[in-house]
């Protein structure tokens, strides 16, 4: 079986973000970066599909040059390959395009992405990808096991869980309860080093165009002063005059 983990470049969640440019960019200076941790859920689920099946596990990232030490982490962790897609990546049609060539170039059997990025949180990408490329398709997937060429999935939906089977390839939308938080892996000395042998290819664009553009970012307003009141009387006076909650 040949598996293909979508990596995603993420800041930190304890990175102080800012932006540029009358907030139209978003600003990398002093931003710790990460794999996005639903896709880690998802490398780790191929690692064991790697170790206990004889499965293959690429990595992929569509973005520039500073993405390649997330790319060295995930081959750290145990991945045989990686590759970049040589293009900033601006919007989930363009990436899900981007990939897509790279799948149907490498004949993967199952590509894992995460549901959504930390960063933009669009949860566009999987699907799209399994679209352009006549995949099946489960997202807010949850458990995932594969026996020849079939795949037994579960997935969370509103008020419960889903299971289903389908046949490869296969497209899943991967989310935290893919693996337990606890199977997570931290790359050790030997697997590092072995990092740096391992091939990254960087392949260049198939040219697709975007579909939206970001025109500003904001962010949350900050929180008010903070108002101790004595009284149970005066909260619900507040409550009702000030705050018009009640």
């Amino acid at each position: 079986m040949k598996i293909l983990v979508c990596i995603s470049h993420v800041p930190d969640t304890t990175s102080k973000i800012n932006f540029t440019d009358g907030d139209t960019k978003f600003d990398t200076n002093g931003v710790q970066f990460v794999i996005n941790p639903n896709d880690e859920f998802g490398l780790t689920r191929a690692m064991w599909f790697k170790e206990k099946q004889g499965a293959s596990v690429d990595v992929i990232n569509v973005g520039g040059p500073e993405t390649e030490p997330t790319l060295r982490k995930a081959l750290a962790i145990g991945a045989d390959t990686a590759i970049r897609v040589n293009v900033e990546a601006k919007d989930g049609f363009q990436v899900a395009k981007e990939l897509a060539k790279v799948v149907q170039d490498g004949g993967y059997d199952l590509v894992i992405a995460g549901r959504e990025s930390i960063d933009y949180n669009g949860g566009m990408v999987p699907g799209m990808l399994a679209g352009l490329t006549g995949a099946n398709f489960v997202n807010t997937c949850i458990s995932l096991d594969v026996d020849g060429t079939t795949a037994t999935a579960t997935r969370e939906i509103d008020g419960g869980k889903e299971t289903v089977k389908t046949s490869l390839p296969l497209v899943i939308g991967g989310q935290k309860g893919l693996v337990e938080e606890s199977d997570l892996r931290i790359p050790n000395m030997r697997g590092i080093m072995m990092a740096r042998k391992k091939p990254l290819n960087v392949v260049e664009p198939s040219g697709a165009e975007t579909e939206t553009n970001a025109v500003s970012f904001e962010k949350p307003a900050p929180k008010g002063a903070v108002k101790l009141v004595e009284t149970v009387d005066e909260l619900i006076d507040l409550l009702h005059n000030e705050a018009k909650a009640i």
